[in-house]
């Protein structure tokens, strides 16, 4: 995908997330994600975050002790909690942006909405399909970045391959999958 390519998929799963969450109840607001220790609503308030200043960012790593889970976490907690439509807004406002947090290519926010997208879809349910071509292009991202994910280093041993792309990695045991 060129960059072009990128932000307009970026632009398509903001959108389209900023309509599910203006259809979530307070329950399914509260309904825990995939993430561990984080509600959809938490969720849905740090994918408002991507446009975090070096300053805001700097100071949330200060406050984590330099722990980059923790200091995205944390940030999260302390803008919300946030109601979804505000979230919603949020995230429509950002459509057409091509501003990035500190230090990131626009590969770190394609895979964040699309990772977080099924973060927050999948314990409620509800259908949010990713598209094949942003999925390998953001899959790869991955793959190919040893942090904050190590990917190469926690999938050692195993083939991944998608069924729905032209797109796979690593070598050993095959995993499948869209």
């Amino acid at each position: 995908m060129d960059v072009d390519e990128v932000w307009r998929a970026i632009d398509t799963e903001r959108a389209a997330l900023a309509e599910l969450f203006c259809d979530l109840s307070p329950e399914e607001w509260a309904t825990p994600s995939l993430c561990a220790g984080w509600r959809v609503g938490d969720v849905a308030v740090h994918l408002t975050q991507a446009h975090m200043g070096l300053g805001k960012a700097l100071v949330a790593a200060v406050r984590a002790r330099g722990d980059f889970d923790r200091m995205i976490r944390d940030s999260a907690l302390r803008a919300g909690p946030l109601p979804p439509a505000e979230c919603a807004r949020r995230l429509r406002a950002m459509v057409g942006s091509r501003r990035t947090a500190p230090f990131i290519t626009p590969m770190e926010p394609l895979t964040d909405v699309l990772v977080h997208g099924q973060d927050v879809a999948v314990p409620l349910g509800r259908d949010h399909p990713v598209p094949a071509a942003a999925a390998a292009a953001a899959a790869t991202r991955v793959w190919g970045t040893d942090f904050p994910f190590h990917a190469r280093r926690r999938l050692a041993g195993l083939r991944l391959v998608a069924t729905d792309a032209d797109w796979a990695v690593g070598s050993g045991a095959p995993v499948e999958g869209r």
